[in-house]
C-alpha cells in the first residue's frame, strides 16, 4: 500500500518515481565523499570559525561574540515518500536537526527548492512548500526566503541558521574515553522507504515512518547544556555504523556498540531479512566496512540495518556514564520514548589497523 493524500486532481507521477534515491539515500557514498574534499584547497581559517569541514561535523559554528555563536547548515534531497505536504516536512525536519545536533536553537531557514515543472503541477509544489513552513512554524522560524530552479528531479530542503553559546558548541569529536553512547531515535527509515517504493509498506508503518521522521531533535539545546555532554552528531545518510565511525576517529577511541540495545522501527527487521534495502546501505558499507569489526555470525539483514541511511534521524550523544540518566531524562521529556543507551567510547586508543567500531 502507498498512502498518496492531498495530492491534486490532476494525474501526476509518484514523487519517489522521479527520482533516483530518496532522502538521505542520495547523499554521496563516503568514500567517493572522501575523494572529492582531497583535492580541495582551504583558505586560511579564522580564529571566529569554531568548527568547520575538518571534523565532517554536522554544521559550520561562526563566534558572533562572548555570548553567541552562528550554526549554518543546509540539507536538501529528492523525495523518499510520495505524498507532497509529508516530502517537505520530512526534508525540513532533517535540516534543522542539523542545528539542534550542534547545540543549537534555530532562529531562521531560507528553502532550497529545485521541481521539474513540465512534471509536477504547481499545486503539488506548493504542498511541498506548505510542509516544509509547517515544520519551521512548529520551531518557532520563518522561511525568510530561498532560491528555486527548474530541475530533472524534484529536490527540497532548507538552509538553516541558529544560534548556540560558544561554551554550549557540541562537536561530533569530543567524545572522551569511558562515555556511554545514547541514541535518540530507532534506526529503519532507510529499509521503510525502500518498502514504500515497493508498494510493501502498509498505513502503519507509513504512519511509523512520518512520525519518526518529522520529529524535531529538540532535545540538542537542552542536552549540549548538561554536565558531562561532550559529543552530539545525528545519524543520518551513512547509517548509525558511519556517524559513530566519525565519533571513534574524531576522538581516537574505538566506540563500541551493543547492537542488542538498538532500537529498531517496527517490522524493519522483517524487511532487512527479505531484502528490502536501500543500495545506499550496500555503498555504506563498501565505504567504511573495513573499520568495523562484527561479530561472528552478524546477519545480513543486521548489516544492512547497521549501515542504512537515516533520513531525520535521532541524536547520537556521547556522554559521562553517570550523566546517562540526565541525557535520557531530556530525551523523554521532549517526547523521545525509544532513547536507548547504546554503547560506549572504549578507553585504549585505536591503534594501527585496528577496527575504529566494534559490534557485539
Amino acid at each position: 500500500m502507498n498512502p498518496n493524500t492531498d495530492l491534486p486532481e490532476r494525474t501526476e507521477p509518484r514523487l519517489t518515481s522521479l527520482s533516483h534515491g530518496g532522502g538521505c539515500g542520495c547523499k554521496i557514498a563516503p568514500g567517493v565523499l572522501s575523494d572529492i574534499l582531497r583535492g580541495t584547497t582551504q583558505l586560511p581559517i579564522p580564529e571566529a570559525l569554531l568548527v568547520g569541514i575538518e571534523t565532517a561535523d554536522d554544521a559550520a559554528v561562526y563566534r558572533l561574540n562572548d555570548a553567541q555563536a552562528l550554526v549554518a547548515t543546509t540539507d536538501f534531497f529528492m523525495p523518499i515518500v510520495d505524498d507532497p505536504f509529508d516530502f517537505g516536512r520530512i526534508a525540513a525536519t532533517n535540516a534543522l536537526s542539523d542545528v539542534y545536533a550542534m547545540g543549537g536553537t534555530p532562529i531562521m531557514a531560507l528553502a532550497l527548492v529545485g521541481m521539474p515543472i513540465s512534471v509536477l503541477s504547481t499545486a503539488t509544489i506548493g504542498r511541498i512548500l506548505e510542509g516544509g513552513a509547517s515544520v519551521c512554524r512548529a520551531a518557532g522560524i520563518p522561511i525568510a526566503g530561498g532560491h528555486t530552479i527548474d530541475s530533472v528531479e524534484p529536490i527540497y530542503g532548507l538552509v538553516a541558521l541558529g544560534l548556540v553559546h560558544p561554551a554550549r558548541v557540541r562537536r561530533n569529536a569530543d567524545a572522551r574515553a569511558g562515555d556511554w553512547l545514547i541514541l535518540g531515535k530507532p534506526l529503519g527509515v532507510g529499509v521503510q522507504s525502500a518498502a514504500l517504493k515497493k508498494d510493501l509498506l502498509d498505513a502503519a508503518g507509513y504512519a511509523r515512518m512520518i512520525e519518526t521522521t518529522t520529529r524535531l531533535n529538540t532535545p540538542g539545546p537542552d542536552l549540549a547544556a548538561l554536565d558531562g555532554v561532550h559529543a552530539i552528531t545525528d545519524v543520518t545518510g551513512f547509517g548509525l555504523a558511519g556517524h559513530a565511525l566519525e565519533v571513534a576517529r574524531g576522538c581516537g577511541h574505538a566506540v563500541q556498540i551493543d547492537w542488542a540495545r538498538v532500537p529498531l522501527l517496527e517490522g524493519v527487521r522483517a524487511f532487512a531479512e527479505a531484502g528490502v534495502v536501500t543500495g545506499a546501505s550496500g555503498r555504506n558499507w563498501a565505504a567504511y566496512g573495513a573499520e568495523v569489526a562484527l561479530p561472528e555470525g552478524f546477519a545480513p539483514a543486521d548489516r544492512a540495518l547497521l549501515t542504512d541511511p537515516q533520513t531525520s534521524g535521532g541524536l547520537l550523544v556521547s556522554c559521562a556514564p553517570e550523566a546517562a540518566a540526565n541525557v535520557l531524562e531530556v530525551f523523554q521529556r521532549h517526547g523521545f520514548a525509544d532513547a536507548a543507551v547504546i554503547g560506549r567510547v572504549d578507553a585504549a586508543p585505536t591503534g594501527e589497523g585496528a577496527a575504529c567500531l566494534v559490534i557485539r
